[in-house]
């Protein structure tokens, strides 16, 4: 049994889903490991992932606007602000989201589907720098 760890940054541009399929598939392609489990973890309380659909973007806008609905900036509704109006509707989103995902790998590859793909989800208004740590076992 082999294991690799490593960590990605990536920087987002205030609320948004961005996609690190790409960085994260051939961080494991690389890694020589045939069969195992990917754990991808987010190191962060304001921001979260999620696997979702890939290929129209109408998908991730519908996202935005469900939780920007369910989830509103009312400074007035939370006790904790200390970050502004948008830090507590984010511990709460990302609540609601995942922080960690595992994802299986097959024939040395992320066993996703074709529509599929890993977005880190930022809940901030303003950008910031997030690390997303990868964990891979197998052999």
């Amino acid at each position: 049994m082999k294991q690799a760890t490593t960590e990605i940054s990536r920087r987002t541009f205030g609320k948004g889903l961005f996609d690190i399929t790409g960085e994260v598939a051939s961080w494991v392609e690389a890694q020589g490991i045939r069969e195992g489990l990917l754990t991808v973890f987010v190191r962060h309380t304001s921001a979260s992932l999620t696997i979702q659909e890939n290929a129209d973007p109408s998908v991730l806008t519908d996202l935005e606007a469900y939780f920007a609905q369910r989830v509103p900036e009312d400074p007035g509704t939370y006790r904790h602000g200390a970050e502004g109006p948008d830090d507590m509707p984010a511990h709460i989103r990302c609540s609601l989201t995942d922080v960690s995902l595992s994802i299986p790998v097959l024939d040395g590859g992320l066993a996703l589907g074709t529509w599929q793909g890993i977005f880190l989800w930022e809940h901030r208004a303003r950008p910031h720098d997030r690390k997303v740590a990868l964990h891979l076992l197998g052999e």
